[in-house]
């Protein structure tokens, strides 16, 4: 197929401002995913889009097994669905209050804040 570019599960952007650091999440535009490596701001970045990854959680947070999670693009946290945050997959665990991280299945579907 002459048209085919890539399966997306890993895209290539660019690093924001500031750059990132390998594991971190971030959002570029619509898309929400995790860094397959540190990267300068403005080099070359790979971003994971789909797969389970731990990731850091808000901490008052209560998630259960197969609860929708969203981005806090400001906290730089999983959190529950609310506004100005980000929806990006499931929890594939449960992580209660005082838990600070949580495992994510992303969805690799564009975001964009509730």
């Amino acid at each position: 197929m002459q048209n085919y570019i890539q399966n997306g599960q890993v895209i290539t952007v660019a690093a924001p401002a500031g750059g990132v650091t390998s594991g971190e999440g971030l959002i570029v535009g619509n898309i929400f995913g995790v860094a397959d490596y540190s990267a300068a701001e403005g080099d070359p970045l790979e971003l994971a889009t789909t797969g389970v990854y731990k990731l850091p959680k808000a901490t008052a947070a209560v998630l259960t097994v197969g609860a929708r999670v969203a981005w806090d693009n400001t906290a730089k946290n999983i959190n529950a669905p609310g506004a100005g945050r980000f929806p990006v997959g499931v929890a594939t665990e449960a992580a209660g209050n005082g838990i600070t991280s949580v495992a994510v299945r992303l969805d690799g579907v564009g975001t964009d804040a509730a």
